[in-house]
């Protein structure tokens, strides 16, 4: 009962499925505006798309990148392969948001191969350890098992399923310093008490990340071989001990690993239910933006 009554939530009104329309919300304004860097220090945010990513700096994560210039930030297009660290030297903060393989275009069942090469993936992770600040976020299937190879490199494991938390019937995924699923960090102001997902993938992580979105026992992830296709004997994992979002200091960088991309975004999401908002501009995410730009801030810090 308990995945069939996670399968009809997540084919509802806050998924995107085969039957649903996605599009970005052009008329999302930032209502976070707090910039702290003046005109002689503007740090770069580069956007991945060079690795067939579902969201861009021009297309799914133009509202993400409306928010930060607000507060300060400069936006770049980072379309090159990193085959070297300097191709990275212009960026601050390197965003890979859904990357994936080519063979998974138009193509969401299993295998999902890695969307990095290996050297790629050392080059990646050469730049952080000297300094650089990674922000990973790899959605739902099969997004987990594009990004798998680059975050093994640095410890974590997605998962590459469909995570929920335990009942929470026809809501957005709800880490709350009330549930104790959103962590206690340095990074959080007093005024972030939430944080809302709209399902995404699970990961397990080292000793040493400090964690920020934290699942436990009884929340699971669907595994299916087709994604949104699940059947009563999908494979299901217990989520005990996974996170959705966590932080680590990387020799003299940092990064920031995260299962879900709405939530760094504001979509308009239509199906034969309606059209929801979805990201900073649901109402069922309060503190997203607010979340999103300390989550920036401290990875320059």
């Amino acid at each position: 009962m308990e995945k069939f009554s996670f399968l009809v939530l997540i084919l509802g009104l806050y998924c995107v499925t085969v039957q649903s329309q996605q599009r970005f919300d052009t008329t999302f304004t930032p209502h976070i505006v707090e910039p702290l860097f003046d005109e002689s220090f503007a740090p770069v945010i580069c956007i991945d798309s060079a690795h067939n990513n579902l969201h861009t700096l021009s297309g799914g994560f133009s509202p993400f990148s409306r928010l930060m210039k607000a507060n300060g930030f400069q936006m770049r297009d980072m379309n090159s392969s990193v085959t070297h660290t300097e191709i990275l030297s212009d960026c601050n903060i390197y965003a890979i948001i859904n990357p994936l393989h080519e063979s998974n275009l138009g193509n969401w069942r299993l295998p999902n191969p890695s969307a990095f090469t290996t050297q790629e993936i050392n080059e990646i992770n050469k730049w952080v350890n000297d300094g650089g600040r990674l922000f990973l976020v790899a959605d739902h299937m099969p997004f987990g098992g594009a990004a798998f190879d680059l975050g093994k490199s640095f410890g974590f494991e997605f998962s590459n399923g469909f995570a929920r938390l335990k009942n929470e019937e026809n809501q957005p995924d709800y880490f709350s310093i009330q549930n104790e699923r959103l962590e206690k960090h340095p990074m959080l102001t007093e005024e972030i008490q939430s944080v809302t997902t709209f399902t995404g993938s699970a990961f397990t992580y080292p000793e040493e990340a400090e964690l920020i979105l934290s699942f436990k026992k009884g929340d699971i992830s669907l595994e299916p071989e087709v994604a949104w296709q699940f059947e009563d004997t999908t494979k299901t994992i217990d989520l005990e001990n996974y996170a959705q979002g966590a932080l680590m200091n990387y020799g003299a960088g940092k990064l920031a690993v995260f299962g879900e991309a709405a939530m760094f975004t504001a979509r308009n999401v239509t199906n034969e239910n309606g059209t929801f908002k979805v990201g900073f501009n649901s109402l069922f995410a309060p503190d997203n933006q607010q979340f999103a730009v300390r989550l920036m801030r401290y990875l320059m810090e």
